[in-house]
């Protein structure tokens, strides 16, 4: 599910597949986006951070802080709504998948 995850994300907005994917460090851009694939990972799609993480090829850690840093951005009202817009298209993409 989470390649499919990073596939979304990366239409919704517009960045690379590609560089989302990519091992170590990325940009700022690049990484916010990632994060917030994470983070809808584990909240919309109720995988573990183990799961995101080896999904994401990142750290249980990582999953783990990039979930508490979107939590906290979602206090930003359009922030807020760019995340909300990738938990509807991930809930849509895997309604079935995930028992709902």
């Amino acid at each position: 599910m989470c390649e499919g995850m990073i596939d979304i994300v990366a239409a919704l907005f517009n960045v690379s597949g590609k560089e989302l994917r990519r091992s170590g460090r990325a940009d700022q851009s690049i990484t916010r986006v990632r994060q917030i694939a994470m983070y809808v990972s584990h909240v919309v799609l109720r995988l573990s951070m183990n799961e995101v993480g080896h999904g994401f090829g990142r750290d249980r850690t990582t999953v783990l802080y990039a979930c508490h840093l979107i939590e906290d951005m979602r206090d930003d009202e359009d922030f807020d709504c760019l995340v909300a817009r990738a938990e509807r298209v991930a809930l849509a993409a895997f309604r079935n998948r995930i028992g709902l």
